[in-house]
């Protein structure tokens, strides 16, 4: 007899984007849809996920699945802020995180706050240097900036 009671996930998840994409046939569009979710731990572990569906709950599914294979492992200074300053570009998007003393707060808008919330950063202050609004974009951005902090691995 199966249990009925599933083991809680130990990540916490934030759909960061969804869209519907087409792909035009001789019969017409073909509609899917893309979905960005954010998966992390809120002690140190960090993943982005990017995955397509025919409806929403698949594209959502997979994207968590693929956000947990390329989870990031970062040292957090008394597990609240970064140890120092970092900066990365991916694509056009462009991201500088610096640390801030304890009770300052998280301060930073938009994909670079979900990314750096759920994982476990709760005082520094970010911004983006890119013109771009793409969420999915600045979100890798953040996840490449944390890459450079020392300590970081992937696991």
């Amino acid at each position: 007899m199966r249990d009925r009671y599933q083991k809680k996930d130990e990540f916490k998840e934030k759909v960061l984007d969804l869209r519907r994409v087409t792909r035009v046939m001789a019969g017409g569009k073909r509609f899917r849809f893309r979905a960005t979710v954010v998966v992390g731990d809120e002690n140190g572990r960090v993943g982005v996920g990017v995955a397509k569906g025919l409806d929403v709950a698949s594209a959502v599914g997979k994207a968590r699945s693929e956000a947990k294979k390329s989870l990031l492992h970062i040292l957090l200074k008394d597990n609240r802020t970064i140890n120092h300053e970092v900066a990365a570009k991916y694509s056009a998007a462009r991201v500088l995180v610096k640390p801030t003393s304890e009770g300052h707060g998280l301060k930073a808008g938009g994909a670079v706050r979900v990314v750096l919330g759920l994982a476990g950063i709760k005082d520094a202050t970010a911004k983006c240097l890119g013109r771009t609004p793409n969420k999915l974009t600045n979100a890798l951005a953040t996840l490449e900036a944390l890459k450079k902090l020392e300590g970081a691995k992937a696991e």
